[in-house]
């Protein structure tokens, strides 16, 4: 029987000129490990949100990624995580936002959707459901990243942030220097022929006043439907929700018979960008088809099938 497992790393200013060959050698290795991970469950017969949560963690113990340990520091110099997964064979959902010390928020936001009765958790609240359900904590230091700290710091200081009576410091998004969104992600089919999404992310560096961007967002940045698509994003949040982006490339296929990748392309290819943002994202239906598409210079991306295809890449194709 057929699989099909997706990941991506992030998309953003990825260029050669940012890139050496030792660095590409440590992303293609933790791309390769998330895929091995969550091809070993798939190949076993597995259900496609298991190989999903397997990719994921696997990337949330990566600090070159935007998730988990290696989770940006918000304006008060915490890392805040938040994380998504959707089935598409039931349309449970389980998502959590602005957590601390959760070594993979992935695994708690699976633990919400099957044993809260709710979808959506955060915060504090979410921490005390975390307790309750086992999942693992790890200390501050865990999540210290010397790079990210540094970016943080040059972010903190620089004069976009330097109080303005006229507007209260609220000039809109955040500078990003190196202008790359390193949320995580993957989707897959397994054997059964169901689909499963899952995102996670640090959200954005020197995030203020508990924002939340669209990864653990269902129909915005996550989201999975047996009868059209599993879909994860990455990319400069705010747009991604105005546009529901996940849940519109589904729907084009569902109302309007689009194939995946036309579907996928009119959102991130032409709605998105008349819209100014940037990004990307994953996508499979159920017939295994995929897609891995982004408007930006980048997206660290890697796919895997029982057909013994494999590509990993991050440059523009």
């Amino acid at each position: 029987m057929a699989y099909t497992l997706v990941i991506h790393g992030g998309a953003g200013k990825i260029t050669p000129a940012m890139m050496n060959t030792e660095l590409e050698q440590q992303y293609h290795i933790a791309l390769s490990l998330a895929l091995a991970a969550g091809q070993e469950v798939l190949k076993n017969g597995g259900s496609a949100m298991d190989a999903v949560v397997a990719a994921i963690v696997e990337l949330e113990n990566e600090p070159l990624f935007n998730a988990g340990r290696g989770a940006v520091f918000t304006k008060k110099g915490l890392n805040e995580m938040d994380a998504a997964v959707m089935d598409g064979s039931n349309l449970m959902a389980g998502a959590v936002a602005g957590v601390r010390n959760i070594r993979n928020p992935i695994k708690l936001a699976r633990e919400i959707m099957l044993h809260s009765g709710h979808v959506f958790l955060s915060g504090n609240g979410a921490a005390e459901f975390a307790l309750n359900r086992g999942v693992e904590f790890a200390p501050d230091e865990y999540f210290f990243n010397k790079q990210r700290y540094d970016q943080w710091v040059e972010i903190r200081d620089s004069d976009f942030y330097q109080l303005d009576h006229k507007d209260d410091n609220l000039k809109g998004a955040e500078p990003n220097p190196d202008h790359k969104f390193g949320t995580v992600g993957a989707v897959a089919m397994d054997e059964q022929g169901n689909l499963a999404a899952g995102t996670s992310t640090g959200g954005m560096t020197n995030k203020r006043f508990g924002r939340i961007g669209d990864s653990p967002v269902i129909g915005a940045g996550t989201y999975a439907n047996n009868n059209t698509c599993a879909i994860s994003c990455t990319g400069h949040g705010e747009y991604f929700l105005r546009a529901v982006v996940a849940h519109d490339v589904s729907c084009l296929m569902e109302y309007k018979g689009l194939s995946l990748q036309e579907a996928c392309n009119t959102v991130i290819k032409d709605k998105l960008v008349k819209m100014g943002g940037e990004g990307g994202l994953i996508a499979v239906d159920a017939k295994g088809n995929y897609d891995m598409c982004f408007n930006s210079a980048g997206m660290y991306r890697g796919m895997r099938n029982s057909e013994g295809k494999e590509n990993i890449a991050w440059y523009e194709s």
